[in-house]
């Protein structure tokens, strides 16, 4: 039981040590189109592969920004919801299933205020990833949903949507892996799913 506690306890301090670092989505964004700019990347690693990732996320991020629509039902469901509520975000500017999922956790935190947006990198917040890994890895993006009043966490998300994550299931299942023009296939169906899988999911945990 004690050990538990202090689990707990480690945590919620990681978590505030995260929110202390964080940026809002447009400081990200900002952050992104520079990096994408200046032919770089987030995180301690920095290659050519990276960089490119990475203006590719830019271009994909901004096209999302503009174009992402929700219906009204979806829209009513997000703006009853009056529990403060701060979502945390870890990720990294190469990562391709972070530019769909961003401008939807976004476009919801504008629709209701009582939700706060903060992005953190992942390789800089190591031992809070840790805390929120996805069959054993540091999968990204990785949503932390935090109950203003109480600090406790009351729900999480990602890497990917159900719907996404059973395609690259069946896909490694079929293929053994990911076969390196899956990642391609798989912006197709980000693109023809216009983040409708992602909104579903996250209307679950508001």
């Amino acid at each position: 039981m004690a050990e538990t506690q202090i689990d707990k306890k480690s945590t919620e301090v990681l978590i505030k040590e995260g929110l202390q670092k964080a940026v809002s989505y447009q400081d990200y964004r900002a952050l992104v189109a520079q990096l994408a700019e200046d032919g770089k990347s987030t995180g301690p690693e920095q290659s050519e592969a990276l960089a490119n990732y990475t203006q590719l996320n830019n271009r994909r991020m901004k096209r999302w920004d503009k174009t992402l629509k929700f219906n009204e039902e979806a829209i009513a469901e997000i703006k009853q919801t009056n529990t403060k509520t701060t979502w945390l975000v870890l990720t990294e500017s190469w990562c391709g299933d972070a530019s769909p999922a961003l401008p939807v956790i976004n476009k919801i935190a504008e629709l209701n205020s009582n939700i706060t947006l903060k992005i953190i990198l992942r390789d800089k917040n190591v031992d809070l990833m840790n805390r929120f890994l996805t069959n054993g890895g540091m999968s990204i993006p990785k949503l932390i949903s935090i109950d203003e009043s109480t600090q406790e966490v009351n729900g999480e998300w990602g890497p990917r949507s159900k719907a996404a994550t059973k395609l690259v299931e069946d896909h490694k299942l079929v293929n053994g892996g990911i076969l390196p023009e899956f990642k391609e296939e798989l912006q197709v169906w980000y693109n023809k799913d216009k983040g409708q899988s992602i909104l579903n999911d996250l209307l679950k945990i508001i």
